[in-house]
């Protein structure tokens, strides 16, 4: 009997080592590392304006969450006709009211040409948005214009490897990459996000965390950009879209046909919340 009963402990253990074993393989381990889709919300407002004024309460009101939890607030901007959808934050009552001096200002791309040009990222922020917020420059992270498309984004990349390591900005638990609080897209008619492009490389790039791009489609062709890991860590997306040229692709990013390639923007999935400000025009095929 005692032997008998013995047998079985025996085989027990070996079935719980078992079990074990299997929840730490490698490939339980690549599923832990691999990020959870956060919450998707579509939002769809009567015109541009209602948009403006709608992202500008949700911007603020993020601002104050985040300056409250860990006392700043990283955004990320890009570059088109994002920047005068946020028209909206520099007047009343979000001039007075948002705790400009904690904000931290990024870009997810960039042209690699001087920060004066009119082709520039930075140039078309500052006229139409950082003039007019006392934002500190020095929490104002433009890229190097004097540096190569690749030396632009070798460099952006260390500055921001820096700023993680002195815990300026978090890390996501679930991929190690950079995680910044708020992250303002916009999307072209083709579908492109950032310097991510339909037809180009940079777009499967998993590994870094800026990458660059000397053949862009779009004029001018030489950019840097944030790659996809960095864009989907981020806490919070918000993706602008506006104007009926938009609403095609704007359904085929959000209802795409089975078995057709996804465009970039159907990529963006938020380890945190993603949410779609979408006016008449921009959603009038969904």
């Amino acid at each position: 009997m005692s032997i008998a009963m013995d047998f079985n402990m025996y085989q027990i253990t070996i079935f719980i080592l078992i079990i074990l074993a299997s929840l730490i393989t490698p490939n339980a381990k690549m599923a832990f590392a691999t990020p959870q889709k956060g919450k998707t919300e579509v939002l769809k407002f009567e015109s541009e304006c209602d948009v403006a004024v709608a992202l500008a309460k949700y911007t603020a009101d993020l601002s104050a969450k985040f300056v409250k939890e860990k006392g700043s607030f990283s955004v990320v901007l890009s570059g088109g006709s994002l920047i005068d959808t946020l028209r909206k934050l520099v007047e009343s009552p979000y001039k007075e009211s948002v705790d400009w001096s904690k904000w931290l200002i990024f870009w997810v791309d960039e042209r690699v040409v001087p920060l004066d040009s009119e082709d520039s990222n930075f140039l078309l922020a500052s006229r139409g948005f950082l003039s007019k917020v006392p934002i500190p420059p020095g929490n104002i992270y433009a890229i190097n214009d004097k540096l190569s498309p690749e030396g632009a984004a070798d460099d952006y990349e260390e500055r921001l490897r820096r700023l993680v390591s002195s815990k300026v900005i978090r890390v996501s638990s679930a991929t190690g990459f950079p995680k910044f609080d708020l992250m303002l897209l916009g999307m072209g008619p083709d579908g492109h996000i950032a310097s991510l492009f339909p037809t180009r490389q940079q777009r499967y790039e998993k590994k870094r965390w800026v990458t660059f791009i000397t053949d862009s489609p779009k004029p001018p062709p030489p950019r840097i950009t944030f790659t996809f890991p960095v864009i989907n860590a981020a806490a919070e997306i918000a993706m602008v879209v506006t104007g009926a040229e938009l609403a095609n692709t704007t359904k085929a990013v959000l209802h795409p046909h089975q078995g057709s390639p996804l465009l970039p923007a159907a990529e963006v999935s938020a380890e945190g919340e993603l949410t779609w400000f979408l006016d008449k025009d921009a959603a009038s095929k969904l």
